[in-house]
């Protein structure tokens, strides 16, 4: 049920992309513009509120908390569809921001009560299939409906179901008793932001793991905003065949990314986590190596073929990531610290990326012509990858460390 809710949130966020194009013809638009909407307009408060929303989450009761969010996101993405102009669209992306803040870090924390640390990586990467999912039925149902319906039905036709799926999550999950699966006791304690801030910025394994994954989501997310854009300039092919192939190699790339890197994480980090996080530095480098042949091959088909492995190989971070900062805090500093981590992983990533990237495409404009997201996005990409790859590297040299003083308040 958590993924499925997962599912409905990279829907509403995601659909947005397939839509850029059509949203720039109709209201002439530059790139920064489209960065704003993909990127800033609903990153801002994506990742400031959650940190106060996680707080509510380690006091009260998550799963209410979960369906109060999906109703309202759902509500501002069916309004998206009523936008009159660029700035109503902003303030409904805003909206949707605001809703899903209050989202993955009590999830996060449900997660971390139902399974233990040594099954908890590959538990995060089954939640995190809702990411795969979302984006391949936003990329599949958006390119149909914008071609065949608009933009703004598309908008409509995702957000409603949301609604009605917001009652059945309130009506059949169960709240699971804090520290269940550790066998730890909930004492009741209530920590504030800044003693779990306090208490993280010692654990030099989160700061280089909350980096590394904010670069990791930087070049993900300028990619899943402007890839089907740089498909019709560079490549000229229309939104419902680029929804079709993109879903599909989306979905099923990060899926297995997803899984794998859980699965993994969880075989690998058995003895040592340090293993885990070494890996995840591997698979970063490996998938960087095909960003280059990918952004300067000529054949649109060649170009979506490759996009799987580095689709799947730069995405096997996120379980590992997820399950690692659940472990290194106290049971009721869980959604704090999960919204730490996706406030800097969302600033970076979500944030800057798309605004990044369209910057850099608008600049790159005079010189290349309706080549630059070309260029942009392999800009983007390489400068990122090695770098976030760095940090996991680093992480690995101290997690183990951290996890052993999870107690020390």
């Amino acid at each position: 049920m958590l993924a499925a809710v997962y599912v409905f949130n990279f829907i509403d966020r995601q659909i947005l992309a397939i839509l850029l194009p059509a949203i720039k013809a109709e209201f002439g638009v530059d790139d920064w513009v489209l960065g704003f909407l993909a990127g800033s307009a609903f990153a801002l408060f994506y990742a400031t509120l959650g940190v106060p929303i996680a707080l509510l989450a380690d006091r009260w009761n998550r799963r209410n908390l979960i369906a109060i969010a999906l109703t309202f996101w759902s509500a501002m993405t069916a309004l998206s569809g009523a936008a009159g102009s660029v700035f109503h669209l902003a303030l409904a992306r805003v909206g949707v921001g605001i809703g899903e803040a209050g989202y993955s870090p009590p999830a996060h924390s449900m997660i971390a009560d139902y399974y233990g640390p040594e099954k908890r990586s590959l538990a995060m990467g089954v939640f995190s299939l809702g990411i795969s999912i979302g984006i391949m039925i936003a990329y599949l149902g958006g390119g149909w409906l914008v071609h065949n319906l608009g933009w703004r039905q598309a908008f409509l036709a995702v957000g409603v179901p949301g609604l009605v799926f917001a009652l059945i999550f309130r009506l059949t999950v169960k709240e699971p008793p804090r520290g269940l699966s550790d066998g730890r006791v909930d004492g009741g304690e209530k920590y504030g932001v800044r003693a779990v801030a306090k208490f993280l910025l010692r654990r030099k394994s989160f700061m280089h793991m909350s980096v590394g994954a904010g670069l990791s989501s930087f070049t993900a997310y300028a990619t899943l905003s402007f890839f089907p854009s740089f498909l019709v300039r560079s490549h000229g092919m229309n939104l419902q065949e680029i929804g079709a192939f993109l879903g599909i190699i989306i979905g099923i790339s990060t899926g297995i990314g997803y899984i794998g890197g859980g699965y993994f994480a969880d075989k690998i980090g058995a003895t040592s986590r340090r293993r885990a996080l070494q890996a995840v530095a591997v698979t970063l480098l490996l998938g960087w190596v095909f960003v280059f042949p990918l952004y300067l091959m000529s054949n649109p088909y060649w170009v979506l073929g490759l996009f799987f492995l580095p689709s799947m190989l730069s995405n096997c971070y996120l379980p590992t990531t997820f399950a690692q900062t659940q472990g290194l805090v106290g049971i009721r500093m869980r959604s704090v610290a999960s919204a730490i981590m996706l406030f800097v992983l969302n600033i970076i990533g979500l944030g800057l990326g798309p605004q990044i990237a369209g910057i850099l495409s608008d600049y790159l404009a005079s010189t290349v012509g309706a080549e630059s997201l070309r260029y942009s996005l392999l800009i983007v990409s390489a400068i990122a990858g090695p770098w976030a790859a760095w940090h996991f590297y680093m992480a690995s040299r101290y997690i183990d460390a951290d996890l052993a003083r999870v107690d020390e308040h």
